[in-house]
Order: C-alpha cells, then sequence, then structure tokens
C-alpha cells in the first residue's frame, strides 16, 4: 500500500469546522511536505480550483502548478500528483510545464486528469465549460495532445478543440512515455475515456464493496480495450484515528454537525454537473471527495484492519484526508503504518 495525502491548499477539509490550523499558505504547505517526506508518506495529490470548495469562493487557497513546481524544488522521494482541468488550459503548454516540473523534481511529477465541475468558477474565471460528455471529449483530445509532444520529435494535431503545426518540446520529461496520468470518473463516458488514455485510476471514497465492484469493472473495461492493466488503483479518505472508539466517534459527531454556508457554494454543481455513481448527502459532504465513507475512523487497530480489506479489495494507494494536517498525519505514519505492516506479514505467515 501506497500513502498519499491531500496537500490542505484550502486551508483544510470540513465545511463545518470554520479554523482548522491549517492556513492557505505557501510555507504551510512546504511543511507539511517535508515532514510528510521523513514519515514516510509516498503521495501527494495537489487540487485544482481556483475558487475555494472547502471553505467558500471568498477564501483564499494556493494556486496548483506554481505551488506543485516550488515543492518540487525543495523536497527529494514523494510523489507530487497534481490535477489539470482541460477546460482551463492549453495542452501544448500545459505539456510544456509539465516536462519541465518533471525535471524540476527528477521524474516525481504526475497529473490527475479532472474533466471540470464547478460552473460557477468557469464564469469567474474563463474556463471553458461545457455539457457532461463533451467535457470528456475535449479531455481525451487535450491527453493526445500532451502524449504526442511528450513522445515525438516533431507533433502535429488537428481535432475538434485543438490543433497544432509541427510544434517542438523539449527536454522531454523525465518519465517515459510520459508522467502518469490518474484520473477519476463514474459515469460511462467518463470511465471510457479513462480506460483509452489514463494510467490509473482514482476513486472518491467508497465502501469496501463498492471500492471492489469498482476496481473489477475498470480491470474488465481495461482489459476489453486492448490495454495494459492499469499502474494503480487509488481512493480518496478521512482519517479519524484516536486512542479509543469513543473519541474518534466524538470527532466525526462535532465534523459532521452541519452547518450550510458560503462553504457549500459548490455542492449543487457538485452533485447535478457530475454523473455520480452513488448518492451525495449533506453528510457526505460535510468532508471534501466522499472521505467519509470509506469509515477510516477509530483505534489505530481498527483503521489497519480496514487499510487491509481495502488492499484485498484492489487499492493500492490511499490519498488521505486529515485535519489538522500535520499532527494527524504524524499520529497516523506513526501509529497506523507499521501496524498495517505488522498484520500484512501475520496474514502471509
Amino acid at each position: 500500500m501506497k500513502y498519499g495525502f491531500w496537500l490542505p491548499i484550502f486551508g483544510g477539509w470540513l465545511r463545518n469546522v470554520e479554523d482548522e490550523n491549517m492556513p492557505s499558505s505557501f510555507e504551510y504547505a512546504k511543511n507539511v511536505m517535508v515532514s510528510a517526506e521523513e514519515w514516510g508518506f509516498d503521495t501527494t495529490l495537489i487540487a485544482e480550483l481556483y475558487l475555494n470548495d472547502i471553505k467558500g469562493p471568498e477564501a483564499p487557497s494556493l494556486e496548483a502548478w506554481s505551488t506543485a513546481a516550488a515543492l518540487a524544488a525543495v523536497t527529494k522521494k514523494i510523489e507530487i500528483m497534481t490535477a489539470i482541468r482541460p477546460g482551463f488550459h492549453n495542452p501544448a503548454v500545459t505539456a510544456k510545464m509539465a516536462a519541465n516540473i518533471d525535471h524540476i523534481s527528477n521524474g516525481r511529477f504526475t497529473l490527475n486528469v479532472v474533466s471540470a465541475w464547478w460552473e460557477e468558477e468557469a464564469k469567474q474565471y474563463g474556463g471553458i465549460f461545457t455539457e457532461h460528455d463533451e467535457r470528456y471529449d475535449r479531455t481525451e483530445e487535450f491527453i493526445e495532445v500532451m502524449k504526442g509532444l511528450w513522445t515525438q520529435d516533431v507533433f502535429s494535431y488537428k481535432g475538434k478543440y485543438y490543433e497544432l503545426q509541427n510544434t517542438h518540446l523539449a527536454p522531454k520529461p523525465v518519465q517515459r512515455p510520459n508522467p502518469i496520468l490518474y484520473a477519476g470518473g463514474e459515469s460511462p463516458r467518463g470511465k471510457e475515456a479513462i480506460v483509452n488514455h489514463c494510467d490509473a485510476y482514482v476513486m472518491h471514497g467508497g465502501t469496501v464493496d463498492e471500492v471492489n465492484k469498482k476496481v473489477g469493472d475498470m480491470k474488465d473495461r481495461r482489459a476489453q480495450a486492448g490495454k495494459d492493466p492499469f499502474q494503480s488503483f487509488g481512493m480518496a479518505a478521512y482519517i479519524i484515528c484516536r486512542d479509543t472508539e469513543e473519541e474518534a466517534i466524538q470527532e466525526l459527531e462535532r465534523i459532521t454537525a452541519l452547518k450550510e454556508s458560503s462553504a457549500y457554494a459548490g455542492y449543487k454543481d457538485f452533485i447535478g454537473k457530475s454523473e455520480l455513481e452513488t448518492q451525495v448527502k449533506l453528510y457526505d459532504y460535510s468532508v471534501s471527495n466522499r472521505g467519509l465513507r470509506p469509515e477510516l475512523i477509530g483505534t489505530p487497530e481498527t483503521i489497519a484492519e480496514k487499510i487491509l480489506q481495502y488492499e484485498a479489495a484492489g487499492i493500492d494507494l490511499l490519498l488521505l484526508q486529515f485535519s489538522p494536517q500535520l499532527e494527524e498525519m504524524e499520529r497516523f505514519s506513526k501509529k497506523v503504518m507499521p501496524l498495517v505492516e505488522e498484520k500484512r506479514k501475520l496474514i502471509k505467515n
């Protein structure tokens, strides 16, 4: 199991808690990253939103790609997965930027391809926002352009959305043939695009049974398309680790006491503009990315056992959320990660 975490560029993950003691600053993000390497985390995911979906559109948040480049220069081992939304970017320029950050990081830069869902944000920032399936049509062309530039000396392309003539890109990325492309999607059109163009599949939080079925479905789709197996299956989850089950439940109740506010500005767009397999309720939305659904909540023993269940279901990457970030990441790294390894060895023996 690889352990990743969402970088706290929004000031936290809890829509019902105003101040999580996680400032939206580069200094805090850098502290989290450097500490994460020391504690044994493998990956970080840097979300890309120009408005703050967690604390409300008026709240501050960090820009993903400039943050990724800066963090690539001050870290040594951790994978830096950064979201990219085609409706806000030029694919050729994106390919150039990605290759450059891949060199800064010495081959540690990967992308999470997101077809976007927040219509209001697109209006404010001049992004292209179309009907659901058309967003994936654009995404497929976007990826084709990036891959072409990363692998060919001179690349030309003529599609519905993008056109390039005799384009050069050098240096190429460190990773060959391309940086890993992660993506998540639950609609038939989204899955089709991911199967045909991406390297790894990431999911919102789900139960063990839900995730097991999704992994099996995507493996089957990949095989039917005649593609190599996905390199990784990842899942988002929020961690509440306490010494007793009672303390963990008390914390769960605290963070899910619903207080509808501007922090829920994107709620209707999220459930209306995405085609989700699982109905999202306000309880689920109190923590981003359905992070409570896996129920990684309780004592270190409880959480370690549940992680092994997800590993058996096909998950090899956890993209975790914590609050407050540094304190809870350290607790997880020291109390849960070693316990998972111990239990895995006992199972094998």
